[in-house]
């Protein structure tokens, strides 16, 4: 599903853990490292779609993560012409990415990357938010900057919640 300018509605998945660190996924056979995405099908929310990539890629169930934030508009990157399918030449241009940010509130031992028919990712670790662009394909950096940058504020804003909730606690 393409959109009327050749992009493909996409979701990006950003999963912290509590120490504010983020899941890498190493792209199965290649030295590529990314976070989780998708495609979103036809009549499907993005936020249902970030779901379902959670659950196929990383083995994740919504119970598992709570939704910190997501970008407020659609995201762009345009792939190289070697990279489109044959069939999909000349009216595809790249992807359209709404991006969300999670809190992991399961355990790491919840994560498996073979959830899914087909894995994405052969390895995974936590990283510093800030990940190493250098490490992402070159044509999706300038999103991943984009992305980190406006979701970074919801990482302070769930760190003030969890201070008041702890005050609040304490003072019962």
């Amino acid at each position: 599903m393409l959109d009327r300018d050749g992009y493909r509605p996409n979701v990006g998945i950003v999963l912290a853990n509590l120490h504010d660190e983020v899941f890498w996924g190493k792209r199965v056979n290649q030295h590529a490292w990314q976070f989780p995405q998708g495609g979103i099908n036809a009549g499907e929310s993005p936020e249902n779609a970030m779901f379902r990539e959670l659950e196929e890629e990383i083995g994740l169930k919504p119970g598992h993560v709570r939704i910190l934030g997501r970008t407020r508009n659609w995201l762009r990157y345009e792939v190289p012409e070697r990279w489109v399918r044959r069939d999909w030449r000349g009216q595809y241009r790249g992807q359209k990415q709404i991006w969300f940010l999670l809190r992991l509130v399961g355990r790491d031992c919840d994560v498996k990357l073979r959830a899914g028919g087909r894995p994405e990712f052969d390895a995974w670790r936590w990283h510093e938010y800030w990940v190493p662009l250098e490490a992402v394909i070159d044509f999706k950096r300038e999103v991943y900057q984009q992305a980190l940058t406006e979701l970074h504020r919801f990482l302070g804003a769930d760190r003030r919640r969890a201070r008041r909730a702890q005050g609040a606690a304490r003072a019962d």
